[in-house]
């Protein structure tokens, strides 16, 4: 609970002196966030503070409110010269709550930030504090990530428990812990730097004056916001340093620590009512972690090779989707990367999405980890036949209570067999046999198993009846038809060409269908975009063949061209290069093969062709027919929208969760 200052560390800023000269702060006339520093006395503290905010760029707007709170070492005689940063002076000294209180009610920014003199902001901390509304639009408030100045960790929120005690979550850990550095919903952020809309501070009462001068505030304050039907969210990319000391003693009945007990006890007697579902203190000892996530429901926990990679392959934008899903359906969710190369990106927007990473490379730490956790899950879900060949073992044992599901993906064992009969290849044959065992036991042993088709579902009746199987298909956002026939041209294949039916297809293409295409549509362009097909497809490029390989960006590429191409000879699974298509209303040309399990039908949804010839007349009519090409897509978009889009697979995992014969998991603890 902060204080301004008065248990600074003696070393203040580990050494540092801050400049003396006046840090410069540009006017704002209608700034969009209000930063509100309180202070007294403790100058230098408050000019290394300043000038750290004027020297750490943001894009957003602000304003510098500093509250005077009867300082007597010149501080407010150096305030008078600093520019742009207004003055709020009290004429004595009240204490924390009032001094933030009145610098809230002079703040012209529809943000308001509370911000201690003893600290020193970082890089990207407003946009990632700020930020969390704007990706969390029923959040209330929003705390940082707090950092000792030997780089340990002071904070990462806080819990509160039912007898009204509290305690930092993370204290004197590491900032780089994973169990630190997602975004979750958490009791209460200390006030040493805090963020909510002004309008709702004020709408709360501000900060109590019940706590006066200080203790307390912070949390009650949390506790306002959520009982306003507002969420309270910790942001671990907003770090600040604070330079607060790690030991105040120990003695509540002297000095400014009085008020801890004193305003502990007005605390239980406000809040009675909410304390009653908080933990234990008891239970703090035996699970931190799930302590610091007892807001979440059923605790989740999804291992698959790798990190989704969106904009990469329909399997990773399927993948994140759930994640988020189940996320937004009250679980606590755990992803856990088993072979995942360095990719930050990835990582970091899981984790801006709520999800919390486990990171164990060596086998050792993996068992440890399932030792020390294993227990606490609910759901399991095993994504790929290769990660749940080596995990499951491992989640019958450490986990015993919790459901397990069986994510294929798409039947690997299918799309082997395929590949090996139109390649006329042994050795492949074989291969899909094994898998064919393997898949069908995992299945066997599964307590349910999802599948991205009906097709494969019906497939898997047959081969497993007794078996619980599900179908969650691929998940997309549905963005509409964006211009129109007339304004389009070319034609579009789309893949992750690191994954070989999209080459053999590209191949059939290229080879066998565009030299008929050309006597029919000269000077039509086609352009394949995907990642590796610079490397895997290069020899492909000719004059009408473009290869762009990897574009980050698809929404022009989508909104410029008349048609996507889809001629896959053999493979499994619902095809996301056809979702993708659909979703932005281009109508798409595809095979049985690629057709199977979506529920198309033939010149309603797509045309569907198996040989070049047939495969040429579709495309050479679709797109030169304005009629038909607007007919299927708006079929295609209904399509996404019935079968693939975010609200589908919500259901489906609504009723995954409720499903009693599948989650069997034992009622939760307080923790």
């Amino acid at each position: 609970m902060p204080a301004y200052g008065v248990e600074a560390a003696g070393s203040f800023g580990a050494g540092r002196q801050a400049d003396a000269t006046h840090p410069a702060f540009r006017f704002e006339d209608v700034p969009q966030v209000s930063i509100v520093v309180p202070v007294y006395n403790h100058l230098e503290q408050t000019r290394h503070c300043l000038h750290a905010l004027a020297q750490v760029g943001t894009s957003y707007t602000f304003e510098v409110i500093v509250v005077d709170d009867g300082s007597t070492d010149g501080s407010a005689e150096w305030l008078a010269d600093c520019p742009q940063v207004r003055i709020q002076r009290m004429a004595e000294n009240g204490g924390f709550v009032s001094a933030c209180n009145a610098g809230a009610r002079i703040a012209r920014g529809r943000y308001l930030v509370f911000l201690n003199n003893d600290t020193e902001v970082t890089t990207g901390w407003l946009d990632a504090l700020i930020g969390t509304f704007e990706q969390y639009p029923g959040c209330g408030l929003v705390g940082a990530k707090l950092i000792y100045p030997d780089g340990s960790l002071q904070e990462a929120g806080g819990i509160v428990f039912a007898d009204g005690n509290a305690c930092n979550y993370g204290r004197g850990g590491s900032p780089q812990d994973p169990r630190y550095n997602f975004v979750r919903e958490v009791d209460y952020c200390s006030g040493a730097c805090i963020a909510l809309p002004t309008e709702l501070f004020r709408t709360v009462g501000g900060f109590d004056l019940r706590y006066a001068p200080a203790y307390y505030e912070d949390t009650d304050l949390a506790f306002s916001v959520r009982a306003a039907g507002y969420s309270v969210i910790y942001q671990p990319r907003a770090e600040v340093v604070h330079f607060e000391g790690k030991t105040a003693g120990t003695d509540t009945s002297t000095g400014i620590k009085k008020f801890q007990r004193i305003n502990r006890e007005k605390f239980v007697v406000k809040q009675h009512h909410a304390l009653v579902n908080q933990p234990l203190s008891q239970d703090f000892a035996l699970s931190p972690a799930r302590c610091a996530t007892h807001r979440r429901g059923q605790r989740v926990l999804v291992v698959d090779a790798d990190y989704p990679r969106v904009n990469h392959d329909s399997g990773s934008l399927r993948m994140f989707n759930m994640l988020v899903l189940l996320r937004e359906l009250g679980c606590h969710v755990q992803f856990w990367a088993t072979a995942a190369a360095d990719r930050d990106d990835d990582a970091r927007m899981l984790e801006q999405h709520g999800i919390e990473l486990i990171v164990a490379p060596s086998r050792a730490q993996a068992l440890s980890w399932w030792y020390a956790y294993g227990t606490s899950l609910d759901l399991i879900v095993l994504s790929r036949l290769p990660v749940a060949l080596s995990a499951l073992r491992l989640t019958r044992r450490y986990a015993a209570q919790a459901a397990v599901i069986f994510d294929t993906v798409d039947l690997h064992f299918l799309r082997i067999a395929r590949g090996a009969a139109m390649h006329g290849n042994s050795a492949e044959a074989a291969w899909a046999e094994e898998l064919r065992r393997s898949e069908l036991e995992l299945i066997r042993q599964a307590d349910l198993t999802l599948v991205v088709s009906e097709y494969e579902r019906t497939l898997l009746r047959e081969l497993v009846p007794a078996a619980e199987v599900q179908v969650l298909s691929n998940v997309h956002p549905v963005h509409g038809r964006q211009s129109p026939f007339a304004a389009r041209e070319g034609m579009l294949f789309l893949g992750n060409f690191e994954h070989e039916p999209n080459v053999d297809a590209v191949r059939w293409l290229v080879e066998e269908i565009m030299p008929r295409l050309r006597a029919r549509l000269a000077g039509v362009s086609l352009h394949i975009v995907g990642y590796a097909g610079t490397e895997a497809l290069a020899g492909f490029a000719s004059g009408d063949v473009l290869v762009h390989g990897f574009v980050a960006d698809l929404e022009p590429v989508l909104r410029s061209v008349k048609l996507a191409l889809a001629p896959l000879r053999y493979g499994a699974g619902v095809k996301g290069k056809i979702n993708m298509a659909m979703s932005h209303g281009v109508p798409v040309v595809t095979t049985s093969i690629g057709a199977e399990g979506m529920a198309l039908a033939n010149r309603r949804d797509a045309m569907i062709a198996d040989d070049s010839d047939a495969f040429v007349d579709a495309i050479a009519e679709l797109y030169i027919n304005e009629q038909l090409w607007l007919t299927l897509s708006d079929h295609g978009l209904e399509n996404v929208r019935l079968h693939f889009s975010v609200e589908a697979a919500r259901v489906t995992l609504e009723r995954i969760l409720a499903a009693k014969s599948v989650l069997h998991a034992l009622p939760m603890t307080h923790c």
